[in-house]
């Protein structure tokens, strides 16, 4: 995993996962206790790594596994005792596991509420697989995925995301995000020049999204959580075209 201020999330994450050979963390200069807590788990930790991009950053860490499977984790998320028996029937199979890489069912905390629907569960990760079977895909901002030929297998178990305890964190990392990502779509020369692109981007594209996920997905059986999250949600679609077309005008 990569870290960067997770001391009130990594004990957490770290308990879960005690089963591991062995635990890589790549900390970007950490300034709480996230690389003391991390070493207390017996984690090898290799700090001072400048933060070079999401997906950048994690295959730094893949760069220095050394097991034969690698469990690719966030430093809020939390492997469930059902997951980690699926895991560990992998592992205990090795050569003989049926797939390279496997998907994992996460089930996200927002407001205070695990989200059911929406398209907010299962939402399903790769992030079990064979070393050297997947890079993470760079230069793609906070949604970095890892690249994967071939077919995938379905653990059974969830992981847990503890993504947003709070409105606050949800803004500010909306707000974030849509900065990185808005830079992309400018560098890609998708910057709504004309009026009608511009209005599809910045009004219809985030009303359609609401629509989508709130009604046809369901997103309104998780109640006044999950109205706040798909309204927000759709904001974000906005800010980030909308912030994209500044960095192209400027």
């Amino acid at each position: 995993m990569i870290a960067f201020n997770e001391e009130a999330n990594l004990p957490r994450t770290l308990e879960s996962v005690r089963f591991a050979d062995e635990i890589i963390i790549v900390d970007s200069g950490s300034h709480d206790r996230t690389v003391a807590i991390a070493e207390s788990f017996g984690a090898k930790v290799h700090i001072h790594q400048p933060f070079a991009g999401h997906g950048e950053q994690k295959n730094i860490a893949l760069d220095h596994c050394s097991s034969d499977w690698i469990l690719l984790l966030d430093a809020d998320e939390v492997v469930t005792p059902q997951l980690a028996e699926s895991i560990q029937h992998v592992l205990a199979l090795g050569d003989r596991a049926p797939w390279r890489a496997y998907w994992i069912a996460r089930s996200n905390l927002i407001f205070g509420r695990w989200m059911r629907h929406g398209g907010f569960y299962p939402d399903r990760k790769l992030r079990l697989f064979r070393r050297g079977a997947a890079r993470l895909s760079e230069g793609v901002g906070p949604h970095s995925t890892p690249q994967f030929e071939g077919k995938r297998g379905t653990l059974r178990g969830d992981m847990l995301h503890y993504a947003y305890p709070s409105m606050h964190l949800y803004l500010e990392h909306m707000d974030r995000y849509s900065t990185e990502v808005g830079k992309l779509i400018a560098a890609k020369g998708k910057v709504s020049r004309s009026p009608l692109a511009f209005f599809w981007n910045i009004v219809l594209n985030p009303v359609a999204t609401f629509t989508y996920n709130y009604f046809f997905r369901l997103g309104f059986l998780d109640g006044r959580e999950g109205l706040l999250l798909h309204l927000y949600h759709s904001v974000y679609v906005s800010w980030k075209y909308a912030k994209a077309w500044e960095d192209a005008r400027q």
